[in-house]
């Protein structure tokens, strides 16, 4: 028999395109209605050199040479209609050697007064954790004894839910937390609430910067507090800013602590145990504002004593100094930070010194 290829008549002709423009016309405002903002990609790295000189008594071999990856982090979000989006972070560990989530959360907010937040993310704390490694004005964070003591999951984290607003200068924020995953010992729901005050500029969204360099003129006072089974971690810090001349600024930094069996440095067994602590440091910064090649040179001072107690070894005091040159090429996307640290203790813990260099690249 012989093989017929069949083709479309006349009829079929005539309807396939008003088929086909029905279609279009339907299709369009479906997509149309579904058409979101595409899905946001980051990346961050923070990598340095360091010279390591503790106290060794007699012994001068025990300066250490060191390379370091210090952080490494993808950043991932997207909407699912206008008002319900998502946030979902890794970052890797150095001391792990391993990638974790840091951020997993579902975010709804209907305008700048009501959000709502369920997941992990940070909860309510000090600027210093608000701000974190990559926001920060200076390079060793989190090594005082003061900032961000709060328990966490992971990297200042928490798992829970948090509504927060912002009241144009004002801006509110509480949730509440699982217990049971910050290893404090008690699986009782954690709770948190802060509130600051921007007296002069605004800073909107509800992570915070440890500087703006130049861009905002700012006095913020903010506080925090979080409470669990009894137990409570408090702060609360302060943030000047003035644009200086063409492109410079001035930055003073300060927060207060006191951790009462909730949170704090060396509070674990392998640590101290210490259930109790408190402290204060000041930061003060000088951004220049002339240019020198692609970047910008800053000049910065820290300051912090910590006090702990209620351990398993004698009481002691922590001091740190900390000097930065860091030069400043595209504000937190491009940065190198010349850094020298000296941390000295009353007892129990060894004295040291460190000197090096930090480089942190985001896009």
């Amino acid at each position: 028999m012989m093989n017929r290829r069949v083709g479309a008549g006349p009829t079929c002709r005539m309807i396939l395109p008003i088929l086909t423009a029905g279609l279009f016309l339907v299709a369009s405002p479906l997509h149309a209605q579904t058409t979101l903002p595409p899905v946001t990609v980051g990346a961050g790295v923070q990598t340095s050199f360091v010279h390591d000189m503790p106290d060794c008594g007699d012994d001068d071999g025990c300066s250490t040479d060191r390379f370091f990856v210090n952080s490494a982090r993808l950043y991932l979000g997207g909407s699912a209609t206008k008002d319900i989006k998502f946030m979902f972070n890794t970052e890797y560990d150095m001391a792990s050697q391993r990638i974790g989530v840091i951020d997993a959360a579902a975010q709804i907010s209907t305008s700048p007064k009501f959000n709502l937040w369920m997941g992990r993310f940070l909860a309510p704390s000090d600027r210093a954790n608000l701000y974190g490694p990559y926001y920060s004005n200076h390079w060793s964070i989190y090594t005082d004894g003061i900032q961000d003591g709060y328990p966490f999951v992971t990297t200042g984290r928490s798992d829970g839910v948090m509504y927060w607003g912002q009241f144009g200068k004002v801006k509110l924020a509480g949730g509440a937390f699982d217990g049971s995953s910050l290893g404090t010992g008690s699986d009782e729901v954690l709770v948190a609430a802060r509130a600051m005050v921007d007296f002069w500029d605004v800073e909107e969204g509800y992570y915070l910067n440890g500087t703006y360099y130049g861009a905002k003129n700012l006095l913020a006072l903010g506080g925090a507090v979080q409470a669990q089974d009894g137990n409570t971690a408090a702060t609360f810090d302060f943030l000047l800013e003035r644009k200086v001349g063409e492109g410079g600024a001035i930055s003073i930094e300060s927060e207060y602590a006191n951790y009462d069996n909730l949170g704090g440095y060396y509070s674990g067994v392998g640590s101290g145990g210490y259930a109790a602590s408190d402290g204060a440091y000041i930061l003060g910064a000088y951004l220049i504002g002339k240019p020198a090649g692609i970047g910008k040179f800053q000049l910065l001072g820290k300051y912090a004593q910590a006090n702990f107690s209620k351990g398993i070894t004698a009481d002691f005091d922590q001091k740190t100094t900390e000097f930065n040159v860091n030069y400043i090429i595209r504000d937190f996307n491009a940065r190198v930070m010349f850094f020298f640290k000296n941390t000295s203790f009353s007892a129990v813990k060894t004295d040291s010194k460190q000197v090096g260099v930090g480089l942190q690249i985001q896009m």
